[in-house]
């Protein structure tokens, strides 16, 4: 059974999306109307900018989720996905891919929750850092143990888990995750602290626009960050989505169960090959490909 998994913030690169641009129409009339929603020419950014640019929030996310969502609907008939998943924003796009969301309903989602996330990551200093090698339920109870914010935000694959909250929190976190035994406990350069009580500022209005958009049921199942479970409800669809913007990615769990339902096959839709790679790691049986 074929799984299409789509990334998140991180994947973007200088000149993504140009081969689509040029040599595919629909995704070219679609590169335009993204410009005339978005109102800024996101192309140019895309292909011509530098890696400065594509790095604020406001151009990754609305980047990363066109060239995943037009990379699927440049396979046409071909896309014929039995489940989808996508890590963090992401999951926009499989929504998109997999027929839950228009394409102009998803890219105005998508922009709306980079500028809430954008305002949320200006009201206090925060950031984010991977934990190498220690067990998920370690980092769970050291983070539980430091004062201030600070608690999981990606469990990516085994041994390795993201952890999220104010600067002096997750400082204060590395230092206790290191004299556990962590192989590495890096802090990451990342606009503020995604997946945390911090991003609580952007719920209000992200709800209220997820709440306000028409979601259909998705060709086949989404397994979702929240919870790593298979939703094809319109209503748990947008709950889940509210609530991922607080919660920790729980994307060991969504592969874990994208397998034991009979996934063997996992191809990545857009930029880079993260997703593979942890993909592997939690399961090397599997086949992985991907097309950027």
């Amino acid at each position: 059974m074929k799984a299409y998994v789509f990334p998140g913030q991180g994947a973007q690169f200088v000149g993504m999306g140009k081969d689509l641009y040029d040599n595919n129409a629909e995704a070219h009339e679609l590169f335009e109307k993204a410009n005339e929603i978005l109102g800024f020419r996101i192309t140019d950014l895309m292909f011509n900018g530098t890696e400065e640019d594509l790095k604020q929030t406001k151009v990754t996310q609305p980047a990363i989720f066109l060239h995943s969502v037009l990379l699927a609907k440049s396979l046409g008939d071909e896309f014929k996905p039995d489940m989808v998943a996508g890590h963090s924003l992401g999951e926009f796009s499989a929504l998109v891919a997999a027929g839950a969301l228009s394409f102009e309903e998803g890219l105005k989602l998508v922009s709306k929750r980079a500028m809430a996330m954008q305002k949320a990551c200006e009201v206090k200093p925060s950031t984010m850092a991977a934990i190498i090698a220690l067990p998920d339920e370690k980092v769970e109870e050291i983070c539980a143990g430091v004062e201030g914010v600070v608690a999981p935000a990606n469990y990516n694959c085994p041994g390795q888990v993201v952890i999220s909250g104010d600067v002096e929190a997750v400082n204060a976190a590395c230092e206790k995750m290191k004299e556990a035994g962590a192989k590495r406990a890096l802090v990451l350069k990342v606009g503020g602290a995604f997946h945390s009580p911090l991003m609580q500022p952007a719920h209000a209005e992200l709800a209220e626009a997820i709440n306000a958009a028409e979601f259909k049921t998705p060709v086949c199942p989404i397994y979702q960050n929240v919870d790593g479970k298979p939703h094809t409800d319109p209503e748990e669809i947008k709950a889940n989505l509210i609530s991922q913007l607080t919660s920790p990615v729980r994307w060991t769990y969504d592969v874990q169960a994208m397998i034991a339902d009979g996934a063997d096959e996992f191809i990545e839709l857009g930029p880079g090959s993260v997703l593979q790679g942890l993909v592997k790691k939690i399961n090397r049986e599997v086949s992985t490909s991907g097309m950027n």
